[in-house]
């Protein structure tokens, strides 16, 4: 008799990681639509230049950075996608220049559908990242859902003049990026049953990576503007590094950090549903060289789960900016740089 074919976790949902986040162009609108009507001063970061998280001052001294991140499964084995999705949700915390405190678990499960044990093992797998920032799951909620839902709520805690925002980019700053792109490429793939076990290492292995130099870039004075790179692409988030600071930014594709697996399934036309939209939501501000292709807007607008951060920084800052990266076991890349100008992202 033949045997039922194992459950995969990516077949269960019609997206993974952050390849699900709402179509750019959707998020704006029902984001202009929906404008608070009280708005307190101790809240000194919103939604208005759609930063990593909220951030709320409590004294001269202290600001508390709320955020929250969730999606289904980019990977199969249940353990490694409570790893990445609590990585990820983290990482909106760094990119604040903030030390994470605690957590709330976000847990939608196909209880029906999935074993008890699987369940067990994906919180497992975020326990285990938030315990090792320093940021304990204290709590959460949980609902029956028709496909798995993992992540967090995680709060943390900065100085709120070390306080980095993705809207503060100065002209003259060099742009620096902390994990490779291709993410998003490699996540199709998988579903796709086309990702060879170096791939598979390699993703796991950037999307676990914690972004704890966030922490030491909010100490430099020199480091004016940090965001990370997640679901709406390198090109999308510089896009709103450049609308909050009214700069131009320039990437030069040359120096992209890119997994050389994920260029050749680019070009192979493995790609996903998001990098498209992506794109439709950004192009009218993105500049692009004549000898542009399909694969560098696949890679550019690849959407990245817990992607790298995208650091603007004086020049005279990059050595220590580069030490804090490296410090942490990340591979930063000088990606760019910032001019004065309208808001665009120029790619060269």
């Amino acid at each position: 008799m033949a045997q039922n074919k194992p459950i995969r976790l990516t077949e269960m949902a019609h997206g993974g990681g952050c390849g699900c986040k709402l179509d750019p162009a959707v998020l704006g609108s029902l984001l202009g639509s929906n404008t608070p009507a009280i708005m307190p001063k101790e809240l000194i970061v919103d939604a208005a230049t759609r930063d990593d998280a909220a951030v709320y001052r409590i004294n001269a001294d202290t600001a508390l950075v709320a955020t929250t991140d969730f999606f289904t499964p980019i990977v199969d084995d249940a353990y490694t996608f409570g790893q990445i999705a609590a990585t990820n949700a983290l990482s909106d915390i760094y990119a604040m220049g903030a030390t994470p405190i605690f957590c709330l678990a976000i847990v939608g499960m196909p209880v029906n559908a999935l074993e008890t044990e699987t369940i067990r093992e994906i919180l497992a797998g975020g326990r285990s990242v938030a315990e090792a920032a320093g940021a304990p799951v204290a709590g959460g909620h949980s609902i029956d859902a028709a496909e798995p839902i993992y992540g967090l709520v995680a709060l943390g805690l900065v100085h709120p003049d070390k306080l980095k925002t993705n809207a503060s980019a100065k002209p003259g700053d060099v742009l620096v990026l902390g994990k490779p792109l291709g993410i998003g490429v490699y996540s199709a793939a998988l579903k796709q049953e086309k990702l060879s076990e170096q791939a598979y290492l390699e993703m796991v292995a950037s999307t676990t990576r914690l972004n704890t130099p966030g922490v030491a870039l909010s100490e430099m004075k020199g480091v004016h503007a940090l965001t990370d790179v997640t679901g709406f692409g390198l090109l999308g988030h510089a896009s709103e590094m450049a609308l909050g600071a009214g700069v131009t930014v320039q990437i030069d594709r040359s120096k992209l950090p890119i997994f050389a697996s994920a260029r050749l399934l680019a070009a192979e036309g493995v790609k996903t549903g998001a990098s498209g939209r992506n794109w439709a939501a950004i192009h009218t501000h993105v500049k692009t060289p004549d000898d542009w292709t399909d694969v560098d807007q696949t890679l550019l607008c690849d959407p990245q789960t817990s992607g790298g951060l995208l650091t603007a920084c004086a020049p005279e800052s990059l050595d220590d900016v580069r030490a804090a990266f490296l410090a942490a076991g990340h591979s930063p890349a000088v990606v760019g740089h910032v001019e004065a100008g309208e808001h665009q992202v120029r790619v060269v």
